[in-house]
């Protein structure tokens, strides 16, 4: 049926809503943390129907040890006189200018992006970026898992080199073709994300404060990019729901959606020490959700909605912060 769609797609005028360009993006890196680095990064670009125009691909020096070899196969002695990825920028944005960066999970190399280009003091032309996983969940694909092998062998698409920047790109790009089409086809919108560049950021993982209020620093999860961390529970009771025009107050549970210029680690850090209860996820007791992109679609933002929690960007959260008004004395 998919297939049916797809070459209807192909064959019907393009849709002037639909982006008109993207750039299928992968990356190696050294590991999954905050302060890991890229080590490869490959470019397929895309035109508005798929169709690929070019494609690009270069090892960079991550300045430091390469992390999980066993895996990406990139040792320190290949990855010696690769360029800095200061030194790459200029190429790299060449490529991504003016297009939807399509990446599989794509929050992690969009997050590994940023940061490198935080650290290049410069930032990627990226302004939205869309997830491969989220777009076959939109077009209900029968997957065993959300593997990009798994996305492939459903489209009949060969993988060659498995973790290898060019190749998972390549088989990116093959699978996410029709995968478009078939969008086009039935009506689906693109399951699309604001990209924010980075504006203040740590250049390592923040150290667990040990004072009343504070938390301890926790290892790294498997499968996750940031660090996981145990924080106690919030001292204060909840006040309730935050109200337009009036402080935030200790003991309001805060949760967080999708991109933020202030690395997300470091709101949070803020947030806590403030006396907020950072929540990871959003319930009927939430008292405020802080995103820049209320209309993402995102699990968080669509259960606001559905519950009537109050939201607000991450610049009026900032501004809140600095005058939080102490929990009440029972």
């Amino acid at each position: 049926m998919l297939d049916d769609l797809s070459t209807a797609a192909s064959q019907a005028p393009w849709p002037v809503a639909y982006p008109q360009g993207y750039a299928v993006v992968d990356v190696e890196t050294t590991g999954l943390a905050r302060d890991d680095r890229i080590i490869s990064a490959a470019v397929y670009r895309l035109d508005a129907r798929g169709e690929v125009e070019d494609h690009w691909y270069t090892l960079v020096n991550p300045e430091r040890d390469p992390g999980p070899v066993w895996i990406h196969g990139l040792t320190s002695d290949v990855l010696e006189g690769a360029p800095l990825f200061r030194e790459i920028t200029e190429e790299l944005s060449s490529r991504l200018a003016d297009r939807v960066l399509v990446a599989h999970n794509a929050v992690f190399d969009w997050s590994m992006l940023a940061r490198e280009y935080a650290r290049a003091e410069t930032e990627a032309p990226v302004r939205q970026r869309l997830c491969t996983i989220a777009l076959s969940k939109e077009l209900e694909l029968p997957l065993p898992n959300h593997k990009l092998e798994s996305l492939a062998a459903h489209f009949g698409v060969v993988q060659q080199r498995a973790h290898h920047a060019l190749d998972d790109a390549r088989v990116l790009a093959e699978a996410f073709r029709p995968s478009l089409h078939a969008a086009v086809s039935r009506g689906v919108r693109l399951p699309l994300l604001e990209c924010r560049p980075l504006t203040e950021w740590s250049a390592s993982p923040t150290i667990g404060r040990q004072a009343s209020g504070g938390y301890s620093p926790g290892g790294y999860r498997a499968g996750s990019w940031r660090p996981s961390r145990k924080r106690p529970p919030c001292p204060y009771p909840n006040p309730g729901r935050y109200e337009e025009g009036k402080p935030l107050k200790q003991g309001m549970r805060v949760a967080f959606s999708g991109d933020t210029s202030v690395e997300r680690e470091l709101l949070e850090d803020r947030a806590v020490e403030a006396g907020l209860h950072v929540a990871t996820s959003l319930s009927r007791v939430t008292s405020l959700l802080v995103t820049n992109d209320p209309d993402s679609g995102t699990s968080k933002t669509v259960k606001a909605r559905q519950y009537g929690t109050p939201v607000i960007d991450e610049a009026a959260f900032g501004q809140l912060l600095r005058d939080v008004e102490p929990a009440t004395e029972e």
